[in-house]
């Protein structure tokens, strides 16, 4: 019987999916997941951090804390063997405390797999998970080609053992690998390995699914899922369907089908009537012909169309196939896929081949990225020596001199990892950390003012309301005295309280007609679902009940402030990012009349 995993909320934090359900309904759907009995959530991972860290609104150690407050479901992250969630390999020093920060933010089963299907380079992350105490699962990449022959991976999947693993599983970022090949994989694999084997597919016109339901027949351990409207944008397996496919005995996966359609109702909330552009059908028809991952496939094909070539896909396409021949086939998965085809593209839209080469690309022809399973061709290799130009190599990045440099940027040890990983990429982000920190000070400075003028006000009704001559009260360095006079009257309202009068309840028309909506929380205030989209209303828009007008950020968290009557936008009363107190005005909502009773 396999278990399952979800995958759900790890692929809505990357792209093409990224931001589009906010992180509020995001944890309000992990805690129905975490009932629904999966093995694990997964629920981060290399394209979360770098969708994190290019966003530059909200940091992906953050996230996973929420998360892990919330849910009581073991909580996984896949990671790149010693290239961790970013695009170059780091030293044994950051993947050590990579691995410690993540386990000590809530992660307790890491999927490592290396990009190059070179077990060896796991060795140090390996070493690291178990160090921290967490299941260490290996995984092994399948592409079409040499990459996919079954003796190449049971001679990699004999190695797991002895790297520590718990299981081996079977990835698929291509979608290529059909149901009746998959069955054989996952029997070869667990035979030479000795370890239970489950599976993480892709693939369009349902073969995903199909090639499940094979692996579940055959024995396989564990098969991952995502909620229906996820997988069906993404081309992933969905939960639902496979939980109910499977025939008995298989069928007894534990997984509540029932919780799972709820959650679907809260993406379908956000991405439903969304279309998801990377995998459009004429996307997912190349990729499935060339066997490649879509998203790859979609990124080359926005290129070219940027540089008014959209008619040499299929060009770029070829020479990508051609490249990965000629320097030692290696998987298709990320960073390594990106690579292969930036030298495509260049090859195609310089009219030449091997006359220039990307640093990266070079980096792996130098074997700086570990091996690859087939040789390297000999005049690649040579081109590669004659265009380095003496060029040294990089030097790993060192924590120790990081720590120095970004001085004032990096606060902990977990945002100086993603400097390590992500350099100048991860500042944006690392500013908007240190801002929201200072605006959450004078927050608290903010709550504290409120707290005092609240106890003033009520020793000044005590007085009032009492034969009491005076009171003082003293605490630290606030002291205060209120002292009852012969011609006391009616205390003055303090300096920044408003009159009662001028109060409004959220959603009630004042005198004028006028409907205030209030800020619920202490927070700051966002029009807009993200930095750089359009905003959530306009003046003069109309709006609906129960229509998002804007976010309020508390405590790290975004939340939904949506309209309670139907009117129209005739003011908005804070600027983008300010932050606002309790019962704060935001907008002014004209009410629309209402509508002639029906005949």
């Amino acid at each position: 019987m396999p278990k399952l995993v979800d995958t759900t909320i790890r692929l809505l934090g990357q792209e093409p999916l990224a931001g589009r359900v906010p992180t509020a309904r995001l944890l309000e759907l992990a805690e129905l997941l975490d009932t629904a009995g999966y093995a694990y959530l997964e629920v981060s991972g290399g394209g979360v951090f770098d969708s994190a860290v290019r966003r530059g609104v909200e940091s992906p150690w953050e996230r996973i804390r929420g998360l892990k407050a919330r849910t009581t479901t073991p909580l996984a992250m896949a990671l790149r063997g010693r290239f961790l969630v970013g695009s170059r390999p780091v030293d044994a020093d950051v993947v050590r405390r990579f691995v410690a920060s993540a386990a000590e933010n809530g992660i307790e089963v890491f999927r490592l797999h290396d990009p190059l299907n070179d077990v060896e380079n796991l060795r140090e992350a390996s070493e690291a998970i178990a160090a921290a105490g967490c299941e260490f699962d290996a995984g092994l990449v399948y592409s079409s080609g040499r990459t996919g022959e079954t003796e190449t991976l049971v001679e990699q999947a004999a190695k797991l053992p002895e790297l520590g693993a718990a299981r081996l599983l079977l990835h698929d970022p291509t979608g290529s690998l059909q149901p009746t090949r998959t069955g054989e994989l996952v029997r070869a694999l667990g035979e030479a390995s000795g370890l239970p084997v489950g599976v993480y597919l892709q693939g369009a016109g349902g073969s995903a699914l199909a090639a499940a339901l094979e692996s579940a027949r055959v024995g396989a351990d564990l098969v991952a899922c995502a909620l229906y409207p996820v997988a069906l944008a993404l081309h992933r397996v969905s939960g639902e369907s496979l939980a109910q496919a499977l025939p008995p005995p298989e069928g007894h996966s534990g997984v509540d089908v029932r919780v799972l359609w709820r959650g679907c109702d809260i993406v379908d909330e956000h991405i439903g009537d969304e279309p998801v552009t990377p995998l459009a059908p004429r996307i997912a028809v190349r990729a499935a012909e060339y066997a490649l991952p879509a998203g790859l496939v979609a990124a080359l094909d926005a290129h070219l169309r940027a540089h008014a070539a959209g008619d040499r896909i299929d060009e770029v396409l070829d020479e990508l196939a051609r490249i990965r021949l000629e320097t030692g086939s290696a998987p298709l998965a990320s960073p390594v896929g990106q690579i292969l085809a930036s030298q495509a593209l260049l090859h195609v839209l310089s009219a030449s081949r091997w006359t220039t080469i990307v640093d990266e690309l070079r980096d792996l022809l130098e074997g700086r990225y570990g091996r690859p399973p087939g040789p390297v061709d000999p005049a690649v290799a040579r081109a590669a020596t004659l265009l380095a130009d003496g060029r040294p190599p990089p030097e790993p990045v060192e924590l120790r001199s990081l720590r120095e440099t970004a001085a004032g940027l990096a606060a902990s040890e977990e945002e100086l990892l993603l400097l390590a990983l992500f350099g100048s990429d991860a500042e944006p982000l690392l500013e908007a950390i240190r801002t929201r920190a200072r605006r959450d000070e004078g927050r608290e400075l903010a709550t504290v003012e409120q707290s005092r003028a609240e106890r003033i006000r009520e020793i000044v009704r005590i007085v009032q309301e009492s034969r009491v001559g005076e009171v003082t009260i003293e605490d630290d360095d606030f002291r205060v005295t209120v002292r009852r006079t012969e011609e006391t009257a009616a205390a003055p309202a303090l300096p920044g309280t408003p009159e009662e009068s001028l109060l409004t309840p959220a959603g009630e028309a004042a005198a004028d007609g006028v409907v205030r909506v209030e800020s619920p929380m202490v927070g700051t205030f966002y029009r807009a679902p993200q930095p750089g989209a359009p905003p959530f209303v306009e003046v003069g828009d109309v709006v609906a009940p129960g229509q998002t007008i804007c976010l309020i950020e508390a405590m790290k968290l975004f939340n939904e402030l949506k309209a309670e009557v139907e009117g129209v936008v005739r003011e908005v009363l804070v600027e983008n990012g300010q932050p606002v107190e309790f019962g704060q005005a935001l907008f002014e909502l004209e009410p629309l009349a209402a509508a002639p009773p029906a005949l």
